[in-house]
């Protein structure tokens, strides 16, 4: 069951955070939000969720540097991360960054259930 757990959404894109929010809470989840990378860099400093779903595509800190900084540090290393991207050609850049615990997924063709069912398959 997904009772306390709780997963960071970072996304500039207000209504697939919302969309993905509301799906997550269905299932129980506990939802922090972030509109920006560095944003969920701030908030991680306090909050340490279960799970994080993380674009890649944002202004300022994409997704790409928000997970190399999140990996550098000892306190968030090892919170499993979503990557959620529309950007193809940087699947393999991706998947180099990411540890057994990680996995991606391709917006254009991933429904809101399928990343529920996701953020299930990796917390267990």
């Amino acid at each position: 069951m997904a009772d306390g757990k709780k997963v960071m959404i970072v996304d500039d894109d207000l209504v697939l955070t919302q969309m993905y929010g509301e799906r997550l809470k269905a299932e129980h989840y506990e939802i922090i939000e972030a509109g920006s990378g560095q944003e969920a860099l701030d908030i991680l400093k306090d909050k340490h969720p279960d799970i994080i779903l993380l674009d890649v595509m944002m202004p300022k800190m994409n997704g790409i540097d928000v997970l190399k900084t999140i990996r550098a540090d000892e306190n968030t290393k090892d919170i499993p991360v979503i990557i959620l991207t529309a950007l193809l050609q940087q699947i393999d850049q991706i998947k180099s960054l990411l540890n057994e615990k990680d996995s991606y997924l391709t917006k254009s063709t991933t429904l809101p259930a399928e990343v529920v069912k996701k953020v299930q398959a990796v917390l267990g």
